[in-house]
């Protein structure tokens, strides 16, 4: 007989009332057998339980039970026949029918239903046999006819619910199970029937009607019976109760959940946010965190639990409620939630252990005190709250918080997996809101040490409108080693600085408040450009042959925080006149856009990066006409991936983006926007300074001979011009200074002597001699008859020093103007 014919003989003897069965477990191994299986085999339970079913069949069918095996893994059964030996030898041929009663992904259970080929008893004569068969399953078994209607079920589909057998005949599956998705469990029911596809292991996830809601899980297989002629009779299904695994997966599928979500940010209010987030609704409808004031400040909780003290006073960091609004009367977000002592939330942090109520006392008032204004104490009936769990928020031996969680009505109360649940998800998420609070207290501290190394706000003076933006590479701690500054000067001049120190973070940080350090008192002495970047220079590589830094390599190579390789542009600008001088180490010259918007860059010598060595510094100048613009920049403004830009690439869209025109401060943020990323490859530094002139009103000169009786017409003849400027008051003091620094260029310089007064936010008196020695203050006896001149400078003056030109010195004194416009 060929395979087609023997298949069509299977489909038309098979009878499933007359069917004797068998369970396999998914190995093959026989694990249920009954009476009419040892009528049929002739083996006792005791022998066949335990046995292969290959054991049981003649060699040819033993041979193919691997290829049944696979097809019923692939079919989700099979129907055929096959030759079984009895005890004694003697071989039977049966029909046979292999059908899954689970999923067969996960360790299916196998039903074999053998019928002895020749035996075709009718439907009514086999309904005894066939309940007697599946009485004691414990897989619940149903039979529906072509209008899905109830015609038989078996005892173990009551756990199931929809009530006893008898009550389920004529009657449809919506009929008995109101709270179950019928729709969908009939859907799989038609298309068994319309297509006599079975479908095996069909998940479904419904809810008993019961006071409160519970969750069941079943999965289901469906299986079409056919007459003799292959006509469909209805429906035969199997029930498996899965609750518990689905809600094991559930969990599962939460704590997956949790670790994607909770912790994204080391912000600890938004941790908190994403811990409320994600327990509503796997594990409950309301949920709160509440942290302690220390945590959200970043500092240090004391260890272990909370001590017993009367009341405890925490801030709502996050809640989330199933409901569009949350329990009547709820605390906001950032209001502070003082609990009463001996409730649940302070024993949990006082403790260190969780606390769970199945049901809450309805009239019982909840445990919050000090309620902001308007707010009353509600009973938990009134906030529709019903089962509650408290679960500490503990992270490396520390208590941060509290997170508490609620049910209403609508759901079961909380039971002992929940409560593991819980603690599992608070747990992870404790130890990212510990993380947010460390980072907390880093970053404050790293940016209180970054506000006192950058200036908080650049000097007031006359000389240049400047603008500048500050963008670190590193954004969690917003620290970097670039650097800008302004420094007013002597006679009205202005230093433009900008540098930046090798890495990245508080270490490169550290050491460039080291170099802005030593600039600012380098530019202080007056020197030029080039002297200052050679004093840097040298204390550079003084300090890197300390710290124990080879020369001629860079701190970050070193792994030491250090300064070598550092790069620093200084720029002096003097609106008397438009002149500029500048020198770099290892920087990138700055562009000028001239008033018609015209970008250039300065043609500037590039010396080497400080405390590496190599050739002396050189400095340029050039003029400057009224409203230019100087923009210096670090190379990080030009850097695209881990390196720069290519010189004349990078120049030309910085140039494109200088032409643009609008006012400063909109105008510097405009152009770093425009070549860097919101994540920059590098710390990026700009200092735009648009250049200003001083009037010719406001500036005097005079050529003065080296004759000792010009000191008297000096005096005079400044005594008039702050009479014209309406600084009378200035007289006395002004007299003064000019006397003794004219009669000091007299006495102990030579060559010309120049008289010069400036009139801005300070009246400066300088007198220039040819002398290339510095005049030093003293501190004379009560009977010395000299040297005092100087002293009576420094102490009438706001401040006063020398600084040396190209043919002399100038030194110079200021007097403020601030209390005479005041």
């Amino acid at each position: 007989m060929g395979a087609h014919e023997e298949y069509g003989v299977a489909r038309r003897r098979f009878d499933v009332a007359d069917a004797v069965p068998l369970l396999l477990d998914p190995q093959g191994v026989v694990t249920g057998w009954t009476d009419d299986a040892r009528r049929l085999l002739a083996y006792p339970a005791s022998e066949a339980v335990g046995r292969k079913l290959s054991d049981l069949l003649a060699a040819e069918d033993a041979e193919r039970v691997p290829d049944l095996v696979e097809r019923c893994r692939r079919d989700g059964g099979w129907t055929g026949l096959l030759t079984v030996r009895r005890k004694h030898g003697q071989s039977v041929r049966v029909v046979a029918r292999i059908t899954s009663t689970e999923e067969t992904h996960s360790g299916s259970r196998w039903l074999v239903l053998l019928s002895e080929l020749g035996q075709a008893p009718g439907w009514d004569m086999s309904r005894t046999v066939l309940e007697r068969m599946v009485t004691d399953a414990s897989v619940g078994i149903a039979i529906v006819d072509t209008d899905l209607r109830f015609v038989w079920s078996n005892a173990a589909l009551e756990q199931f619910g929809g009530g006893p057998a008898p009550r389920r005949l004529g009657l449809r599956f919506a009929d008995v199970q109101p709270g179950m998705d019928a729709q969908a469990v009939e859907a799989q029911m038609r298309h068994v029937l319309a297509t006599g596809e079975a479908v095996v292991g069909y998940e479904h996830v419904g809810h008993v009607r019961s006071a409160p809601l519970r969750e069941t899980a079943h999965m289901l297989s469906f299986t079409r019976l056919e007459d003799d002629r292959g006509h469909p009779l209805g429906v035969y299904y199997t029930v498996v109760d899965m609750t518990e695994r689905h809600r094991a997966r559930q969990r599962l599928a939460l704590l997956d959940r949790a670790g994607e979500s909770i912790g994204r940010s080391l912000d600890v209010l938004r941790t908190a946010q994403e811990l409320a987030d994600v327990a509503v609704p796997g594990v409950a409808d309301f949920v709160t965190v509440d942290l302690l004031e220390a945590v959200l400040r970043g500092a240090e909780p004391a260890p272990g639990p909370l001590a017993d003290t009367d009341p405890v006073a925490l801030r709502r960091a996050g809640q989330r409620s199933e409901e569009e609004d949350l329990p009547q009367g709820a605390l906001e977000v950032g209001d502070v939630a003082t609990y009463l002592a001996g409730s649940p939330p302070v024993r949990c942090l006082t403790t260190g252990r969780s606390w769970r109520a199945e049901r809450l006392d309805p009239v019982t008032r909840e445990w919050a005190t000090d309620l902001p204004e308007g707010r009353r104490t509600a009973t938990f009936l009134e906030l529709d709250l019903y089962s509650v769990m408290a679960v500490p928020i503990r992270s490396r031996g520390t208590t941060l918080g509290v997170t508490t969680f609620f049910r209403r009505h609508r759901r079961e109360p909380f039971d002992e997996e929940d409560l593991h649940l819980a603690e599992d998800l608070v747990a992870r998420a404790a130890v990212c809101l510990d993380n947010a609070r460390r980072y907390t207290r880093e970053r404050d501290a790293a940016l209180v040490l970054q506000r006192s190394l950058l200036p908080h706000r650049l000097p007031e003076q006359d000389a240049v409108e400047v603008a500048a933006c500050y963008r670190p590479a590193d954004e969690l701690t917003g620290l970097g080693g670039d650097w800008y500054d302004l420094i007013p000067l002597s006679g009205g001049r202005v230093a433009l600085v900008v540098g930046e120190v090798p890495g990245h973070g508080i270490d490169a940080a550290a050491a460039m408040g080291q170099l802005r350090t030593a600039v600012r008192t380098l530019a202080a002495l007056d020197l030029p450009p080039e002297e200052v970047l050679a004093h840097l220079d040298d204390l550079v590589a003084r300090s890197a042959r300390e710290e124990g830094v080879e020369p001629g390599t860079a701190g970050h190579d070193s792994g030491r925080s250090s300064s070598v390789g550092s790069g620093c542009l200084y720029v002096v600008y003097d609106p008397v006149d438009g002149g500029c001088t500048m020198a770099a180490a290892g920087h990138p010259a700055p562009a000028v856009v001239a008033p018609d918007r015209s970008v250039t860059f300065v043609d500037l010598p590039q010396g080497p990066p400080l405390g590496v060595g190599g050739p002396p510094f050189e400095a340029v100048q050039l003029s400057l006409a009224e409203g230019s613009t100087l923009a210096l920049h670090t190379d990080g403004l030009l850097a695209r991936g881990e390196t720069t830009w290519a010189v004349d690439t990078g120049r030309e869209r910085l140039r494109g983006a200088l032409e643009q025109a609008g006012p400063l401060e909109s105008h510097c943020l405009t152009v770093v926007d425009a070549l860097v990323p919101a994540r920059p490859y590098d710390d990026v530094a700009l200092l735009m300074a648009r250049t200003k002139r001083l009037d010719t009103e406001q500036v005097a000169a005079w050529d003065l001979p080296s004759d000792p009786a010009v000191v008297a017409d000096a005096r005079r003849t400044a005594t008039r011009q702050l009479a014209h400027w309406g600084l009378d008051e200035l007289v006395f003091t002004t007299e003064l200074v000019v006397s003794e620094l004219v009669t000091n260029a007299i006495r102990y310089a030579t060559g010309s002597i120049r008289l010069r007064l400036i009139r801005e936010r300070a009246l400066v008196c300088e007198v220039f001699d040819g002398g290339a020695t510095a005049p030093h203050l003293r501190h004379p006896r009560t009977t010395d008859e000299g040297g005092r001149g100087l002293l009576l400078v420094s102490q009438l003056t706001q401040r006063w020093g020398t600084r040396f030109v190209h043919d002399g010195k100038i030194i110079w004194a200021e007097q403020s103007l601030t209390d005479l416009t005041e």
